[in-house]
């Protein structure tokens, strides 16, 4: 092979996603970021193209993502029916991924006895897949979108095809829901086995390059159609074929993704799952909104069904 026909090779692209760890990152620069968004699947890979071309040495147009790949546990019908808007949300975002060609993998959440949920199997289904396309499907590089050091023997056999790996990883902290500080690192093991390691949280907080269209592309425009906005018609909640009592009040306080509510004597807590027909970053403290009082796992009274009175 000539150089010249060398240097018009297609790079095949194989992206991997373990969705509850891409969820956990998208749910945090929506709700405790300033950039205040979600990430965008398309720009996500047009970045992903940008990278691998710059560290291929090659032309954008020559780098393609030929196949692509989301693996995430989700409850069942029955349990996402209770959890809000859950059901929409899982729809909407399948929508997204099959408009951007990715193929979705999902497997049941598994419930214990004491009600807490497992997420298991997750990371052998992503490895083993992965493993067996980049043999059949030949890809130049791996792009993996995961933090967890249990995907370094996946890296390890791919080096052994010859496969270069990318992995996108974030490190962060934030405050959650309850007060508690949460902490998220990559593992340092997975860095040192890949090929091309990109520490997203660095790229983005870049103060140099925040501002550059590859980067704001990285996240859905705030100001344009909402991703995961509840469309108009919701207005009854019916649980056992009864309809439940609607209560109206007013918002006191608000914090990234979750909020209180005016409810004597009490104040009752609501979380950004629980919106119907509006995006938390539109709400105001005063705004007047009607909500259903639910429970939660420890007995508590909180709202859901929240919805913004116009």
């Amino acid at each position: 092979m000539t150089a010249n026909n060398k240097d018009l090779s297609l790079t095949r692209i194989g992206v991997f996603y373990d969705g509850n760890y891409f969820l956990h990152v998208s749910n945090f620069y929506n709700y405790f970021h300033e950039r205040k968004s979600r990430i965008s699947i398309s720009g996500l890979h047009h970045f992903i193209r940008n990278q691998v071309a710059q560290q291929e040495g090659t032309d954008e147009r020559l780098c393609q993502i030929v196949d692509a790949h989301y693996f995430r546990g989700r409850l069942n019908a029955q349990e996402a029916s209770q959890q809000g808007n859950s059901l929409f949300y899982d729809r909407m975002f399948d929508d997204i991924l099959s408009s951007e060609g990715v193929t979705t993998h999902y497997l049941p959440v598994k419930t214990s006895q004491s009600g807490v949920r497992h997420e298991k199997g997750i990371d052998v289904w992503l490895a083993l897949e992965a493993f067996e396309l980049a043999f059949y499907k030949r890809f130049n590089v791996l792009v993996l979108i995961a933090s967890d050091g249990d995907y370094v023997p996946l890296i390890r056999k791919l080096n052994t095809l010859g496969t270069r790996v990318m992995v996108l990883s974030w490190d962060f902290e934030y405050t959650n829901n309850y007060g508690k500080e949460m902490v998220t690192r990559t593992s340092q093991d997975l860095l040192e086995e890949v090929t091309y390691p990109v520490a997203m949280h660095e790229v983005i907080d870049n103060r140099v390059r925040k501002n550059e269209p590859l980067i704001n592309n990285l996240f859905v425009p705030q100001n344009k159609d909402r991703v995961f906005k509840k469309p108009e018609g919701t207005s009854q909640v019916k649980t056992d074929s009864t309809t439940e009592k609607i209560n109206s009040s007013e918002i006191l306080t608000l914090k990234g993704g979750f909020g209180f509510i005016k409810y004597p004597p009490n104040n009752l807590f609501f979380h950004f799952t629980s919106l119907i027909d509006t995006d938390f970053n539109d709400l105001e403290v005063g705004d007047k909104v009607s909500f259903s009082i639910t429970k939660n796992d420890k007995g508590e009274q909180i709202a859901k069904d929240v919805k913004l009175i116009e």
